[in-house]
């Protein structure tokens, strides 16, 4: 029976150009080892290594969370009340746009306009007595939004 090994007659080269140092000797008969491939128990515990400090961090969540509103509660109203001021803003501007849009309500809001204007010249402003009727009307709405003496 003849012998099942390979020996190669030329050494062969890497991609460098290099000749191995010494040749491959492969035996047919025996067989081989297989490599191992790690159990399935390792891997979970490699998983259950990241997920105990994930799961630590997210039950510390709500505490640190509900600490943190405590300390900066000041701050973040002021912060949520300026941001919902942004919005409402947008919001009105943009319903002012929509409106405009439409081809006779943005003249018909004009002559209100004009006309609540005239009134109020007529009404408050052409005369001295009404002047000063609508200072004091002034002065007495000041001092209830300000606290000072109002009538």
């Amino acid at each position: 029976m003849e012998s099942n090994q390979y020996e190669p007659s030329q050494p062969t080269t890497s991609e460098a150009g290099t000749v191995p140092p010494a040749a491959v000797k492969i035996n047919m008969d025996q067989a081989g080892t297989l490599i191992k491939i790690p159990a399935q128990s390792s891997t979970s515990e490699q998983v259950e290594e990241w997920l105990q400090p994930v799961a630590s961090f997210l039950s510390s969540l709500p505490d640190q969370v509900g600490s943190f509103v405590s300390d900066y509660q000041k701050p973040l109203i002021i912060i949520l009340i300026l941001l919902s001021g942004v919005v409402t803003v947008k919001v009105i501007l943009a319903v002012l746009d929509a409106i405009n849009e439409v081809p006779l309500l943005s003249p018909v809001f004009e002559l209100v306009g004009m006309m609540y204007s005239g009134w109020f010249v007529y009404r408050y402003l052409l005369k001295a007595a009404s002047r000063q009727e609508l200072t004091q009307d002034f002065d007495e709405l000041k001092g209830q939004i300000l606290g000072g003496k109002g009538k």
